[in-house]
């Protein structure tokens, strides 16, 4: 069957995504029932590649395993064997989307073990792509912030990502399908929805239409850059590690390698990575960069850093 223009773009974009996995591999794809992940869940089929569904049910709102009861029905429609996952979102200080999101991921983690599945496929977009690059620069969080979503990390994989969301919403219209549209992805107490309903509009709007796809070309210079001093800094990181951390040797260090080997540091001596902030970074970097007998310092996960000697010290606090 010859498959309709938007359809046709987007199996491609399956099929070469899993083009380097052995015929017999089996590829999960995470479907919600929204837009962009039916719209996956087609593609694979179009695509002719062995799959299957899994999805995750949030619990959040009323009716949520109604919501995903009804999406994985429209999965085995389409010829896909299905299941329907339950993530358990826990009370987090990193905000409800954080909260959500690590346990959907979790939840996909368990159903690709348990399916012996080494990949998973996920639905982000160009156009999601653009809003997290935004996100990036409006949080101040560094290069690596600005490099948005990677298309493969770990098994994870997206082939839609360079693909718009209108081309993936028209293949949907091609198929006669009707996704599930997710009221939390309008409602504006949400900074990303925040981003994709008022701001990215306002930006085209004022700026021309080209903001989207210039925010996307950022974000794969900022991630070309961004792989290049994290493999810097791991190789500095290992040698100051082996030589005792003497102050000396991370002084001499430009800002953006000393900056990510200090974090490495903080983070191997027990300061969780989500609590650690640039400001945590920046009061260590003073004991190299701009000493005047200042004392130890108190850190996220009860460690404290010193320098000594002409070395920094950074450990837990012993406990008593």
């Amino acid at each position: 069957m010859k498959l309709p223009p938007n359809r046709y773009a987007l199996a491609v974009a399956v099929r070469d995504e899993v083009a380097d996995l052995p015929p017999e591999t089996q590829a999960l794809v995470a479907c919600s029932g929204g837009p962009d992940s039916l719209a996956l869940a087609l593609a694979a089929v179009d695509a002719e590649v062995r799959a299957r569904a899994v999805v995750v049910d949030h619990g959040l709102q009323p009716g949520s395993r109604a919501i995903a009861d009804a999406a994985a029905e429209q999965c085995r429609e389409l010829g896909l064997s299905t299941d329907v996952v339950t993530a358990h979102v826990a009370r987090s200080g990193t905000g409800p989307e954080a909260a959500a999101r690590a346990a959907r991921y979790a939840a996909l983690d368990r159903a690709a073990a348990e399916s012996i599945s080494p990949v998973i496929l996920l639905g982000h977009t160009a156009d999601d792509q653009s809003e997290s690059v935004l996100l990036g620069l409006v949080r101040g969080s560094g290069v690596r912030s600005l490099a948005g979503i990677p298309r493969r990390r770990g098994h994870y994989r997206r082939p839609f990502l360079s693909m718009t969301r209108a081309t993936v919403e028209a293949s949907l219209v091609e198929a006669g399908i009707t996704a599930w549209q997710d009221p939390h992805n309008q409602d504006p107490a949400y900074l990303r929805s925040r981003i994709r309903t008022e701001v990215l509009p306002f930006l085209a709007e004022q700026l021309g239409p080209g903001v989207a796809a210039g925010l996307r070309r950022t974000g794969v210079l900022a991630r070309a850059d961004a792989d290049l001093l994290d493999s810097w800094a791991d190789r500095e990181f290992a040698a100051v590690r082996e030589a005792g951390l003497p102050v000396a040797q991370l002084g001499d260090f430009p800002d953006a390698i000393r900056w990510r080997v200090l974090r490495k540091i903080l983070i191997q001596a027990g300061c969780p990575g989500s609590d650690l902030t640039m400001e945590h970074v920046m009061s260590v970097d003073a004991l190299i960069t701009d000493w005047h007998g200042q004392g130890p310092l108190m850190l996220p996960g009860s460690v404290v850093v010193r320098r000594m000697y002409g070395t920094l010290e950074a450990e837990p606090v012993a406990s008593e």
